[in-house]
């Protein structure tokens, strides 16, 4: 869950990449803002109601302000088409303190990042962390095309031995061969990828046979579909009342919870964010979120209720 929220003033925005803008944000007060830790990220409260996630890309060592960078998507249901038209210098932004399901492993002796488009962001304070403890790093940068590459100028900062792009106009429209890359790594070094979904499954499936899963990291900020299966209904048990609820097959434990006029907290709805995550008293979950820990999800002690269903005809909820 949110650990608070903050009140933030739109200082700066910046034209990183064709359709990819930074926004700088500063507390409304004056004040500083809290510390994060590489890979986190923002729910940024929109004015038009929506609420979106986008990662921290500035330095984690200066909090005088908070930067996000938000790739225009051409299907946006109105959170980047909003940034991108009517946000301007000034204007007031609530976001939550930063949360981080992605963090760096910081006892690991070698990263490789493997960012694709907007995907750079989370990777670029990771960059950041690993040159202020003096860590060995690689980086995949991959774009359709230079243009569309947010941060190529800051990441000129940085060792060029160190930065591998692959952009698809300057390679004949010819995708970087993951399997290869991948299989060249060292073999102790952790990966994180951040992109769309079809570049982080392909990462997956190669990393998991050469570096083991341990060793794998993602970011999956919406993209990838769950594979559904052929989704039961199941009986929902609320603890705190007894009551039973009928969970059926097209229909999720928070929409069904909503109905009966629960209220429960949540945020995302697409198991990407933790605020829903509840206490399992009985039953098996069927997890589908993005965000749980291997050990987590085997405990079956929690879930996430946006998404997350049940193996077993009844499950009975801390709610």
């Amino acid at each position: 869950m949110s650990t608070g929220y903050i009140d933030t003033v739109v200082a700066a925005i910046h034209a990183e990449a064709k359709d990819i803008l930074r926004y700088d944000l500063v507390d409304a007060q004056g004040h500083g803002l809290p510390p994060f830790e590489p890979g986190a990220h923002l729910e940024v409260y929109l004015p038009n109601g929506l609420i979106r996630h986008y990662s921290l890309c500035n330095d984690f060592q200066d909090v005088s302000h908070y930067s996000i960078g938000v790739g225009l998507s051409p299907t946006s249901r109105g959170g980047s088409k909003y940034l991108h038209g009517a946000l301007k210098v000034g204007d007031r932004l609530r976001v939550s303190t930063p949360r981080n399901n992605f963090p760096i492993d910081q006892s690991g002796e070698h990263f490789t990042f493997i960012a694709g488009g907007i995907g750079i962001t989370p990777i670029l304070a990771m960059i950041r962390w690993c040159v202020a403890h003096g860590k060995p790093w690689q980086l995949h940068y991959l774009a359709r095309s230079r243009l569309r590459a947010a941060f190529l100028d800051e990441l000129q900062d940085f060792s060029q031995q160190n930065v591998h792009t692959h952009f698809l106009d300057e390679n004949a429209g010819k995708a970087l061969d993951v399997d290869v890359a991948v299989a060249a790594l060292p073999s102790d070094s952790h990966i994180y990828c951040c992109g769309p979904a079809s570049l982080m499954e392909s990462v997956q499936a190669a990393g998991e046979v050469s570096h083991g899963h341990e060793r794998m990291h993602f970011e999956w900020f919406g993209g990838k579909a769950p594979n559904s299966g052929d989704l039961q209904s199941f009986k929902l048990v609320l603890r705190s009342s007894g009551e039973e609820l009928e969970v059926p097959a097209d229909r999720s434990i928070l929409e069904v919870l909503e109905e009966k006029g629960h209220c429960v907290p949540f945020s995302c709805r697409e198991g990407l964010c933790g605020s829903c995550e509840t206490r399992v008293l009985s039953g098996t979950p069927d997890h589908r979120d993005f965000i749980l820990s291997d050990i987590t999800r085997a405990e079956g002690k929690s879930m996430l209720i946006c998404v997350s269903r049940a193996k077993t005809a009844v499950l009975e909820l801390d709610i």
